[in-house]
């Protein structure tokens, strides 16, 4: 699946109409109506406002795109700037290799213990 053809049906998912993308991102209904009718892609600097105006991440948007053969699971995660993981992840990022391990086994500890 072509990236516009994800846009379409996450438009189609969530109830919004090409108007409504136009107006909430700024870009073009000609060029939005273009996306479908000539099967291309929207330019990557369209791609945030797409996101934000369908409430996805980047990565939600363009997943159909990365083949499933041999892609495995994803390795990173998304967190917003402000989040309780965000914190916990730039904190994190300064540890150094030994502390960052056993914070790994801890956290790991934690979840066994449900």
């Amino acid at each position: 699946m072509i990236i516009s053809e994800r846009i379409f049906k996450l438009m189609d998912e969530k109830g919004v109409s090409q108007l409504q993308l136009a107006e909430k991102t700024g870009i073009a209904q000609s060029t939005i109506s273009d996306w479908k009718r000539k099967k291309t892609n929207p330019s990557s600097d369209k791609i945030m406002a797409i996101c934000d105006v369908l409430d996805v991440s980047p990565f939600e948007l363009l997943q159909d795109t990365i083949p499933s053969k041999g892609a495995g699971e994803v390795d990173f995660l998304i967190a917003s700037e402000g989040t309780a993981e965000y914190a916990v992840l730039k904190k994190m990022e300064k540890l150094n290799k030994k502390t960052k391990e056993e914070l790994t086994n801890y956290v790991k500890g934690l979840r066994n213990k449900k």
